[in-house]
């Protein structure tokens, strides 16, 4: 069968999956195309205050979403997730965000925390009931994943936490490995070879379709 990928960050990321998981070349930073989109409003007015979380929900919330969406394979627990990642940025930072040095790196930060904990919340309860099943996608979870790009999805969902997370920060969020490392609290070298090892599983899961 054979799989079509429409989104560039798909194709990157099974190119990536036949080849290597080498860092970017070398030379000027790698910021990506979403990281490039991580600087403040401040920074773009000439820098002279701090972006404020009303700033930090408007500009990076349907961001998050998607990105929690990739952790937690549903988009109503990934909106739960990136609401209760801003009210944990709120209730340690407050309104303003003036101790934050980068407030959206320790946005994403607290993205994948509060996803971490959507997924043991979950475990928890399914160990007592039955999983739930749920309504049928909604059509917005429609246009967010085509279904053409769900065989790839559902590769994701078979890797191990930090392997998913390693890989929907690359190629999702194009965050480098350093970066990675920062958001996860984890090193460079773990990144590298969580991601190799990760791209090497997701291969031999979308070989099967082929």
């Amino acid at each position: 069968m054979q799989l079509t990928l429409a989104p560039p960050w798909w194709a990157r990321l099974l190119r990536r999956a036949r080849t290597t998981t080498s860092a970017p070349a070398s030379g000027a930073p790698h910021t990506g195309r979403r990281f490039r989109n991580l600087y403040s409003v401040a920074d773009r007015d000439g820098g002279q205050d701090a972006p404020t979380l009303a700033d930090l929900y408007r500009t990076r919330r349907l961001d998050m979403v998607r990105l929690a969406t990739f952790l937690v394979d549903d988009l109503h627990s990934a909106e739960d997730v990136v609401q209760d990642a801003f009210a944990a940025v709120c209730r340690r930072h407050g309104e303003r965000l003036d101790d934050l040095q980068d407030a959206h790196a320790y946005l994403h930060t607290a993205v994948v925390n509060a996803a971490r904990s959507m997924l043991r919340r979950r475990r928890t309860a399914r160990s007592y009931t039955p999983p739930y099943q749920g309504p049928g996608a909604p059509v917005d979870e429609l246009l967010l994943l085509a279904e053409e790009h769900r065989q790839v999805f559902d590769a994701l969902a078979q890797l191990t936490a930090r392997q998913r997370e390693v890989l929907v920060l690359r190629y999702w969020s194009d965050l480098t490995e350093a970066q990675i490392a920062d958001t996860l609290g984890i090193s460079r070298g773990t990144v590298k070879s969580t991601a190799s090892r990760a791209l090497a599983t997701l291969e031999k899961l979308l070989e099967v379709d082929r």
